[in-house]
């Protein structure tokens, strides 16, 4: 069955138009027990050792500004605890999230069709190799042509082979900046395999600006279809309005998928302070406001939250897969932006990036 026209959920090829409104950045089962962080030593004496600390309320205010700094929080396995989650968002009007953990960190993705069935919220689940710290040893030893035949044959086959939970978009592909050895083949096999399969292609890049100008160089380079291509978390990447616009011009999809992360400094990155969600909003009103006088794309503009830990679940305190839909789009309307371009965003966008060429 050719997949033309489709979105290859976990439960089979669907109709783009079946999905809804779509989160599409999100790790709903994850396992980044490796990203393990502590507070740096300006912090510790008042903080203190957190790294097993109770996911209690009374713990919620460290927890959130250190959220890698407690081991149990970035473990998130229990599969009923996510069903409860994903029944929330759809009972909030969510139709569809893509779980884009790669190769590394990614656990139980055989329970994601049961989930889907269960919750009635589409899933899409994305193959790719993640950055070169969590890259295992095997993966590392392949060549770029078995990199490439591996991610085929998740979209192609499944996972595990045929039978297995079928991907539905090549991402989130992990690079670091500068980036390694490692993550440059892993993007020229993520290209390779964009043209064999037709799939939509998610980038996870580094935490500077020139890292996702450096990226794109490469995926032309290879001949990947740059207009089916998103860079993830602008949120903390591109942050001056002309570099901004610059890569807009390059004809990528821009990808702000951290709404509903709100600390003061980005803990994998000290000397980063981690824009709030009203400045990432900024950003979006700013890619909006020249979508049309500037001649961008604004049909290539993305929003998530990529919850990835258990303390921004609502069962845990936080704010849950609702958050976009709650908060952040009514605040975008508050700031002008009009209901048809939220509707644009949140479903029209992802459904179109979604679909196999």
């Amino acid at each position: 069955m050719s997949l033309t026209g489709k979105v290859l959920t976990v439960l089979g090829p669907r109709d783009p138009s079946e999905l809804g409104m779509v989160l599409p950045h999100e790790q709903p089962l994850v396992d980044l027990r490796k990203l393990f962080s502590p507070p740096r030593p300006a912090f510790q004496d008042l903080v203190g050792d957190i790294s097993d600390l109770d996911l209690q309320i009374q713990n919620l205010g460290k927890i959130r500004q250190f959220p890698y700094a407690v081991r149990s929080n970035l473990f998130v396995d229990n599969v009923e605890e996510v069903a409860s989650e994903l029944a929330l968002f759809k009972s909030l009007g969510g139709g569809a999230l893509c779980d884009v953990s790669p190769v590394g960190v990614r656990v139980k993705r055989e329970c994601l069709p049961a989930l889907s069935e269960q919750t009635g919220v589409h899933i899409i689940a994305g193959t790719a190799f993640y950055v070169d710290s969590l890259m295992p040893e095997e993966v590392k030893k392949m060549t770029v042509e078995e990199m490439r035949d591996h991610l085929v044959c998740e979209v192609m086959e499944g996972i595990g082979g045929v039978g297995g939970v079928r991907c539905g978009l090549i991402g989130e592909v992990g690079c670091s900046h500068p980036l390694t050895h490692h993550e440059t083949r892993s993007l020229q096999a993520a290209a390779a395999a964009q043209q064999m399969t037709g799939a939509p292609l998610m980038i996870h890049p580094g935490a500077n600006e020139a890292s996702p100008f450096a990226i794109l160089d490469i995926l032309e380079s290879c001949g990947a279809d740059i207009s089916r291509t998103v860079i993830g978390h602008m949120d903390r990447t591109v942050l001056r309005d002309e570099a901004l616009l610059s890569l807009a011009r390059r004809g990528a999809w821009l990808e702000y998928d951290l709404l509903g992360i709100e600390v003061s400094h980005y803990q994998s990155r000290w000397h980063m302070d981690f824009p709030s969600d009203a400045q990432k909003m900024d950003k979006i009103k700013l890619l909006i406001d020249n979508g049309f006088s500037d001649r961008l794309l604004m049909s290539r503009l993305l929003m998530s939250q990529d919850i990835h830990t258990k303390h921004r679940m609502a069962c845990y305190g936080g704010h849950g897969y609702g958050h976009l839909l709650q908060v952040v789009l009514p605040s975008l309307a508050e700031r002008g932006v009009h209901k048809s371009m939220l509707t644009q965003l949140t479903t029209t966008n992802p459904q179109k990036w979604l679909t196999f060429a």
